[in-house]
């Protein structure tokens, strides 16, 4: 099997540098290149997410636009992620999960917040250095058949990103790297030459991720990849996610709604509400034993094959319908649908912190937890 070793940045920077600014600006680039080329040590966290918020506009006119609000999609998380262990984030539709996705990608601009890759903040970088940082932070997305260009082959997909980064395969070199990455994903080198649509959705979703794999990145994040996939070829999928995972030593962040998969492969789990982060722990700790009223609405709602199980099982039934993004409610976001609400929900927002009656306890309750009256409350979760 090929190895895929990382090259250093060969592209120049062709705009001329004479001035004493100009200089110390390349300086600063070049020291954030090397520092986010340098291997990240194994347990060491390789991406800090800080406060990050994402709001779009709400605006009002056709030639004189106005703004008159603000969809708060992503309105203050914070988290880390170590190299290679992997977070999984869930939560509803709407939530904000896709949001933080595409921030973390640069794809879209964070309205404020740090996002921390080997200790450089990404969204204060340009050029050389933020060319770097996306060469090693790749994305598998939701749908295997939209995000592959039907008009080109899956040679010419897999091969676009050396055009990009050059340095990574020469010229020479590319048909081959692209075979090797089709044998790694499991798929027939020979069918280099085929289009999208000569695929299954397993098949597609595999070039995807060699897709993705191509560059030998650190940090690869999955949108929802096999929600569009039948189960079986979901177990596959995560199956050989899992074994590029030990293989290439990647971290992986997770995002999905199936909570029995985010269990499987994830080794932190992180559940987000209407754009906040409601808890946040292992997986034992969110699964066995939940403290915030969100999650355990979420695995209360988990079908259970064990007739045995169902029985004693108390069910939580939420009431009402998810805030609007544009208008959240004051204080905890979750307080409009929480049976545990009281005034106090509505003035103060929550720290996502352990909670003070699980302090210095060595009990797997003792996880961060953004709730008021946060408990450990008795649900069976996802097997």
């Amino acid at each position: 099997m090929a190895e895929f070793k990382k090259s250093g940045e060969a592209v120049a920077d062709a705009t001329p540098r004479t001035t004493g600014v100009d200089k110390v600006d390349a300086a600063t680039e070049t020291a954030a290149v090397a520092a986010v080329e340098k291997p990240a040590g194994r347990g060491e966290p390789i991406l800090q997410v800080r406060n990050l918020v994402k709001h779009f506009p709400l605006t009002q006119g056709i030639l004189f636009k106005k703004q008159v609000g603000a969809v708060k999609a992503v309105d203050g998380i914070s988290f880390d992620l170590y190299q290679g262990e992997t977070l999984g984030i869930v939560g509803e539709s709407g939530c904000g999960k896709s949001t933080v996705a595409k921030l973390l990608m640069t794809l879209e601009t964070a309205t404020a917040g740090e996002v921390f890759f080997k200790g450089q903040d990404i969204t204060k970088l340009s050029g050389r250095a933020l060319k770097a940082v996306r060469r090693n932070i790749q994305m598998v997305f939701q749908d295997p058949y939209t995000s592959l260009n039907p008009r080109m082959t899956v040679g010419d997909i897999i091969g676009e990103t050396f055009e990009i980064h050059p340095e990574v395969a020469p010229k020479g070199e590319r048909r081959r790297k692209v075979q090797d990455l089709l044998d790694v994903v499991g798929l027939n080198p020979e069918y280099i030459n085929r289009y999208p649509h000569q695929f299954s959705g397993g098949q597609r979703q595999r070039i995807g991720i060699a897709r993705g794999l191509a560059l030998n990145p650190e940090i690869i994040i999955c949108d929802e990849p096999v929600s569009a996939l039948d189960v079986s070829v979901q177990a596959q999928v995560i199956n050989l996610m899992e074994k590029l995972q030990d293989e290439f030593n990647l971290s992986y962040l997770f995002i999905a709604h199936d909570l029995s998969i985010v269990r499987h492969i994830s080794d932190r789990v992180g559940v987000m509400y209407l754009g906040k982060m409601a808890e946040i722990g292992t997986d034992e700790q969110i699964y066995d034993h939940p403290t915030h009223p969100y999650t355990q609405a979420l695995l209360s709602a988990v079908p259970v094959p064990d007739p045995s199980a169902r029985e004693g099982r108390e069910r939580i039934i939420l009431t009402g319908d998810v805030p609007s993004p544009a208008n959240p409610p004051s204080g905890c976001r979750f307080r409009t649908r929480c049976w545990k609400a009281e005034a106090k929900c509505a003035e103060e927002v929550p720290l996502l912190a352990v909670p003070e009656r699980f302090k210095g306890q060595d009990t797997p309750a003792a996880h961060e937890s953004a709730c008021h009256f946060a408990e450990e409350k008795d649900v069976v979760g996802a097997v």
